[in-house]
């Protein structure tokens, strides 16, 4: 089977879709969802995307794992995933926001609390909002489309960061009442969490020890693990080899890179280790996976 390269859809590229209202390379909003190009193969955003549904249905897979989205339904999509498959409906219709993954860590600084939301969107990337948090996505959605659309504004920038800030703060508090109780001791661990996530992003291709990780944040292996396993109640290795094991799931399915590429792309000491570590947690060969 002829395997497809996974290229990039950019800010750059969604500033030139109908009906779009953007900030320079940080936002582009996007007033009908049903006017982005939905494209035949496999691609990978360089940016985060939060949309809500109002009318018609879509399905795709990210990541190779199949979503279904619905009217009401909220939808996110961090910037390394790889979204293929679409298949959307004729009266498809959404509201969607597009940060740069730059000013999104902008707007989010310092606040430790945003890790649930990372958190939240990785295990639940669609969730069903009522009406009354459907209306609260649509006043952001216009206020904030509005003042885009009002350029002479000096501060324009800084008033429409802290303005995503609040929509995130009320996501948030969406996805706070979906978790198990909090304890006065999680907003230290939220922190460390999201600190160990992103890091974890940026180095799962070259970096694979939960020790390296723990010194870069300044704390020890087991601290980190009690404060990871606390969070997502999952251990840190389980985290790096879920970001290790979806990178080389997509390379294989979706590339046609040769395995022995793919070894060094993954920094492997050899092909040999690689196909044992992905027969361990997956179950078959890399090439038996990408026959299948």
């Amino acid at each position: 089977m002829e395997k497809i390269q996974i290229t990039e859809t950019s800010m750059a590229m969604a500033k030139q879709w109908e009906n779009s209202s953007f900030l320079g390379d940080d936002l582009v909003l996007l007033e009908h969802m049903n006017a982005m190009p939905f494209p035949r193969e496999p691609r990978r955003m360089n940016f985060i995307l939060v949309a809500l549904c109002t009318s018609g249905q879509v399905k795709y897979t990210m990541d190779t794992l199949e979503q279904v989205v619905n009217p009401g339904d909220m939808l996110v999509v961090g910037q390394r995933h790889v979204i293929n498959n679409y298949q959307p409906s004729p009266d498809l219709d959404g509201l969607c926001f597009m940060v740069s993954v730059k000013f999104f860590h902008e707007i989010i600084q310092n606040i430790g609390d945003m890790s649930a939301l990372f958190l939240f969107a990785q295990r639940n990337p669609v969730i069903h909002l009522n009406e009354r948090d459907q209306q609260t996505f649509k006043e952001y959605y216009a206020v904030i489309r509005r003042k885009l659309q009002g350029s002479d504004n000096h501060f324009i920038k800084d008033l429409v960061r802290t303005l995503l800030l609040a929509l995130l703060y009320d996501l948030s508090n969406i996805v706070y009442h979906s978790l198990p109780e909090n304890n006065e001791h999680q907003s230290r661990a939220d922190v460390i969490f999201s600190k160990f996530i992103g890091m974890v992003e940026s180095n799962y291709k070259n970096e694979r020890r939960v020790g390296w990780y723990a010194k870069q944040l300044g704390i020890t292996p087991k601290y980190l693990s009690e404060c990871v396993k606390h969070v997502s109640r999952r251990t840190p290795n389980e985290w790096i080899d879920n970001y290790v094991l979806l990178e080389l799931r997509i390379l294989l399915k979706n590339s046609s890179k040769s395995i022995k590429d793919i070894t060094e792309e993954m920094n492997f000491p050899n092909q040999s280790f690689l196909g044992k570590y992905f027969k361990e947690h997956i179950g078959v060969s890399p090439s038996g996976y990408r026959k299948r």
